[in-house]
């Protein structure tokens, strides 16, 4: 973190001995402090009400948005002085990471440092922020990190769900500090019941539409315009405790794994914990398969239980323990689901079933970070002589990547680990291919990068400790083989097949022929085309959606013929009807779309009654908002257009998108195809 902003106060002074170790520590006073409870007091209940009145909401990042996860690299954490966590905590995590201290003066962070020297707490990553706070719980109304469209850092800000002043300030603070830009979301909300996989998906329990009274459709557009979020899953909560926080029995601990808690059999809230899990092992994570939910036994009671509410720095987890006879086994847990992370137990006696080390802590994303989006390839894959690995990769940094860093590493069955370098396509997008297979192989891999900055990343993160991985199918015996052995076109006009020579002698294609005016081969080979053993040829398939077609078809079975020297080979093509439909739903007097598919741009023509303001999105395939203007237009004619190309003007890769022209009491929705660019 740069603390060179005028809000970060280091200090550093003389060791000396501190009288005051245990009440810094977070004592129990002999009466309840309710600025030390999670809950709300009775002062505090009746300004409930207040909460988030006087909330700013600016208008959201420029899209798309990426919500960071929790487990992704972070710069430093921020915890607030006077503490609810122990000094074995703050040791730990400031052996390798910068401590944030919030302090509400100069003179308290001379105090702090103090105690810092005296408890052995490595100060030269200790780091203080002038700001007044009403509590410790950092994780529920410290920042959320995004990076927008632009691959800039944010931090958005949100009504704190208590109304404390000062905690419900830190954001902004923060994000002066670290001069990145500040948006505000008006959707009260808290920390600890917010977990997000940096991939555009959410968790939360029930709470969050309960304290914005229900307005489910609302909070969820803003978790979309804000954060990014394109699905949200809000959870009924199995704990039945006051708080309702998801941090309380569940984490993700990466895209695809999720730990949550479990109770015994004859507790009564067993088959909602059952519910969660059996939810999470059913729906599919972002990468595309379920989640692997790993659990942990957390009954509560005496001593307390709150294993879940751990917090992840990099390479480490700090997990709360409480002495209970569960400890060792809730270790476990995590080694078994992170294998390569540092799991460190950190013992302490204020650690409470709702409220534990997690709560009172919060990461700051490292804002330079080094970004690999992944989508594994996963189970058993389709008939094919190689697998294309294909990776987005970001340096948030602004520094160039290194060429000869970026590679895909994999292993074939148990052999050694071999390296394929990842090659550029278009911007920051790469891809290799991993060939060489047998039948019925099982491949592990990882990609690797690193940039100027100095920054390496591997995904996923234990890399070869925690490898992707699929099984290569049983090959077919023959000449030629087509891979896949049917083209689909289901919601896309794009596609490729590929020609396999798995003979031992060369083979030639002659030609590549269309069945029909449908189909459209894209840069074809000159023929005739030899294929040596093992060669391979990959086509690409468009469909041609500008042909004059009878009204209603069923579902459209097609063909394409590949001519060779021993023989024809005819590979079937099936095409989704309503893709070929949707094009060309009707239009009405007053909103006409066109052209689509789209070369150069489309334009969206409709009439206005009245003066009014109207609001055009694109989404892509996933959901995620690529495109949004919003302009205030008089009544009459009138037309928005749309270029194909992000609000940075960064053109957008051929494909399905979806729009929404949205006016006052109306609104008009469908489909595009970017093409021909």
């Amino acid at each position: 973190m740069n603390v060179k902003a005028l809000p970060f106060f280091l200090v550093t002074l003389t060791i000396f001995l501190f009288s005051g170790w245990a009440n810094a520590q977070g004592a129990s006073p002999k009466t309840k402090d309710f600025r030390r409870l999670h809950y709300l007091s009775e002062a505090e209940m009746t300004k409930a009400v207040e909460t988030g009145v006087n909330f700013v909401e600016t208008p959201p990042p420029p899209g798309p948005v990426r919500m960071v996860g929790e487990f992704e690299p972070q710069q430093a954490v921020l915890i607030r002085y006077t503490f609810g966590i122990p000094y074995s905590l703050i040791r730990e995590m400031a052996a390798d990471i910068e401590v944030v201290t919030l302090v509400a003066s100069s003179s308290q962070a001379t105090t702090v440092l103090n105690l810092y020297n005296t408890n052995n707490v490595n100060t030269a990553n200790c780091s203080f922020l002038i700001a007044p706070t009403d509590s410790y719980w950092t994780r529920d109304y410290g920042p959320w990190f995004i990076f927008d469209g632009n691959n800039q850092p944010g931090i958005v800000d949100f009504p704190y769900n208590r109304p404390r002043p000062n905690d419900n300030n830190v954001p902004p603070k923060v994000a002066q500090s670290m001069n990145v830009n500040l948006f505000g979301m008006n959707v009260t909300h808290t920390g600890g019941n917010m977990m997000a996989d940096g991939l555009g998906m959410a968790a939360s329990t029930e709470l969050v539409y309960e304290e914005n009274n229900n307005a489910v459709a609302q909070v969820n557009a803003k978790m979309l315009d804000y954060l990014g979020i394109a699905r949200y899953d809000v959870i009924n909560d199995p704990q039945g405790e006051y708080i309702k926080h998801i941090d309380c029995w569940g984490k993700y601990l990466a895209p695809d794994k999720v730990l949550i808690g479990r109770v015994a059999t004859n507790d009564p809230r067993y088959n909602d914990y059952e519910a969660v899990a059996n939810y999470f092992a059913t729906t599919p994570s972002s990468y595309g398969y379920p989640y692997k939910v790993y659990r942990v036994y957390t009954p509560g009671g005496t001593q307390s239980t709150p294993y879940t509410n751990s917090l992840i720095l990099n390479d480490k987890v700090f997990v709360p323990l409480s002495g209970s006879p569960h400890d060792a086994a809730a270790i476990a847990s995590y080694q078994q689901a992170m294998p390569g992370y540092q799991i460190i137990g950190i013992t302490y006696s204020g650690w409470l079933d709702t409220d534990a080390l997690h709560c009172r802590t919060h990461e700051i994303a490292d804002i330079g970070m080094l970004f690999i989006d992944h989508r594994p390839v996963y189970g058993q894959i389709a008939s094919s002589d190689s697998v294309e690995i294909m990776a987005k990769i970001i340096a948030y940094s602004g520094q160039p990547l290194i060429d000869d860093s970026l590679n895909v590493f994999y292993q074939i069955n148990s052999g050694p680990y071999l390296s394929l370098p990842l090659h550029q396509k278009s911007g920051n997008q790469f891809n290799a291919w991993i060939k060489n297979y047998g039948s019925h192989d099982t491949i592990h891999y990882y990609i690797a990068a690193a940039d100027q900055s100095g920054r390496s990343v591997r995904h996923p993160y234990m890399s070869k400790l925690d490898p992707h991985q699929f099984i290569t199918p049983v090959q077919p015996v023959g000449a030629l083989t087509m891979t896949p052995d049917t083209v689909f076109f289901i919601d896309n006009v794009f596609s490729q097949f590929t020609i396999n020579n798995t003979s031992q002698v060369p083979v030639t294609i002659e030609n590549i022929t269309e069945s029909s005016l449908f189909l459209e081969l894209v840069n074809p080979p000159s023929f005739p085309l030899v294929l040596a053993p093992g060669d391979y040829w990959v086509q690409d398939l468009n469909l041609d959606l500008i042909v004059n077609r009878p009204e209603a078809w069923g579902y459209l079975t097609d063909s394409v013929m590949i001519h060779s020297s021993i023989g024809i080979i005819k590979l079937p093509v099936m095409i989704n009807e309503d893709l070929l439909t949707s094009l060309h739903s009707p239009q009405t007097s007053d909103f006409i779309v066109g052209p689509n598919p789209i070369s150069e741009y489309v334009n969206f023509h409709f009439s206005l009654t009245q003066n009014d303001q109207v609001s055009l999105t694109v989404f892509d395939s996933f959901g995620r908002v690529v495109y949004r203007i919003r302009e205030k237009l008089v009544a009459g004619d009138q037309q928005m257009s749309w270029t194909g190309t992000a609000n940075n003007g960064v053109k957008l890769p051929n494909g399905m998108y979806f729009y929404k022209l949205e006016i006052t009491n109306r609104s008009f929705e469908g489909k595009l195809i970017l093409k021909g660019r």
